[in-house]
């Protein structure tokens, strides 16, 4: 990761601290494409699927959806439409930027707050899933981990850090 040489140590921390997280994202996909498979070749040769296999992809797949946010947001590498941008000016792709991180910081502080109570529902509820029964409220860990490196992310970027990978 190319970082700016006058940001703090913190920021290269943090840098360093989103851009593990995003990996480890990667790696839950792995783990959940592997069961997958592990399901699909037991039901095909022994007409045994993997039990719970659609629950763990389920979480699986929801929860590394979160851990990319982060490091997206911080890159720059989030979706964007090249109609607004093909013939602005670099002046109005900086504002649309910083209106584009305004955004998720906000946004990533209002999920925090409002999914830090669907965790503390889910716990109270004791919410599990069907065939494993897995309880939903620990998904939310990881996913409130990514909100909070998500806000973090978009302030690094509102205050001129940049992460190139």
């Amino acid at each position: 990761m190319k970082i700016n040489p006058t940001i703090s140590s913190l920021s290269i921390v943090l840098c360093w601290l989103i851009r593990s997280w995003a990996l480890v994202g990667g790696l839950l996909l792995m783990i959940v494409v592997v069961i997958n498979v592990v399901s699909n070749v037991g039901s095909a040769a022994w007409g045994k699927p993997f039990a719970g296999d659609f629950e763990l992809t389920e979480i699986g797949v929801a929860v590394a959806a979160f851990c990319f946010l982060p490091y997206c947001q911080l890159t720059g590498s989030n979706v964007s439409a090249d109609i607004f941008t093909a013939k602005a000016s670099a002046q109005m792709i900086t504002v649309m930027a910083f209106f584009g991180n305004l955004t998720a910081f906000v946004f990533s502080l209002l999920l925090l707050w409002r999914m830090y109570y669907g965790l503390l529902d889910q716990k109270s509820y004791d919410y599990t899933t069907t065939i494993l029964q897995f309880p939903h409220w620990i998904a939310f860990i990881p996913i409130l981990i990514s909100l909070v490196l998500l806000a973090v992310a978009a302030f690094l970027n509102l205050t001129g850090v940049k992460a190139n990978s």
